[in-house]
């Protein structure tokens, strides 16, 4: 089972750069997608419904901002939205899918650049994700917990890390919650196949930053360590065009 995750920067931007003939050539068993910036009466139906897939969306509150999807072949038990805190919940930034070999936490992060108040929004956001993911494992699941962490971990992570030391997404308290979600027992699938490899998965449209490869590693699917045996690859699809971010993927024996 190959489960991708892809912020897409607008849905329905990257559906007029051939979204959906990229999904029939890379044929996802399941595909998260984050930051969709669409409202439910915005959705044309060839992305309300892709051909061989159930679909599921959160929509943030906000018009033309944030939102969550999943397409999944195999339908879930059970779809939720969000974590039961309403200032996170409506930005709609976590969806969450039950099978029965795991559960599927398809999160985006909030980005905390713009204010301090918004860097402390991702820090408190990054807290109860974690308590809500402890108390999903308490319950048994297994867990899958994919989308745009924006943070890169250490300095293999980034194309600049002197230069952004200071810089939200960068910042010692936001790498050393990553540390802390190692430390609670989820493991970075991407870099448990390859340590030492110099891969982003995110550039800058701002300053060209793709052309000359200047990006940040910030997208990842953590799993649980009772699901790590189960995982047989994971890849950066930097080929891949359409949005500021490129796809990444996992896949499982499953």
């Amino acid at each position: 089972m190959k489960i991708y995750s892809w912020n897409v920067n607008g849905i329905r931007a990257v559906y007029k750069k051939g979204f959906l003939d990229w999904v029939e050539e890379e044929n996802p068993d399941i595909l998260c997608l984050q930051e969709i910036r669409v409202q439910k009466d915005q959705l044309i139906d060839k992305l309300k419904k892709i051909d061989g897939y159930n679909s599921y969306f959160n929509y943030g509150e906000r018009k033309g901002y944030s939102g969550v999807a999943i397409y999944s072949k195999k339908e879930p038990l059970a779809v939720h939205n969000g974590i039961g805190i309403e200032r996170f919940d409506e930005e709609g930034r976590v969806i969450i899918a039950e099978y029965t070999e795991f559960t599927l936490v398809n999160i985006y992060f909030p980005n905390g650049r713009s204010s301090k108040k918004r860097l402390q929004y991702k820090l408190d956001f990054h807290e109860a994700i974690l308590k809500y993911c402890e108390e999903l494992k308490k319950d048994g699941k297994r867990l899958v917990i994919c989308g745009d962490y924006n943070i890169a971990h250490t300095e293999i992570d980034l194309k600049n890390p002197e230069d952004n030391k200071d810089k939200s997404g960068f910042l010692p308290v936001e790498r050393a919650w990553i540390d802390k979600i190692i430390e609670h027992g989820y493991v970075d699938t991407y870099r448990e196949f390859y340590p030492d490899e110099v891969k982003y998965s995110w550039w800058s449209y701002r300053t060209k930053a793709r052309e000359r490869d200047a990006g940040w590693r910030i997208d990842y699917h953590f799993v649980s360590k009772d699901l790590l045996n189960e995982v047989s690859d994971a890849e950066i699809l930097t080929e891949v065009m359409g949005s500021d971010h490129c796809p990444v993927m996992v896949e499982l024996n499953i």
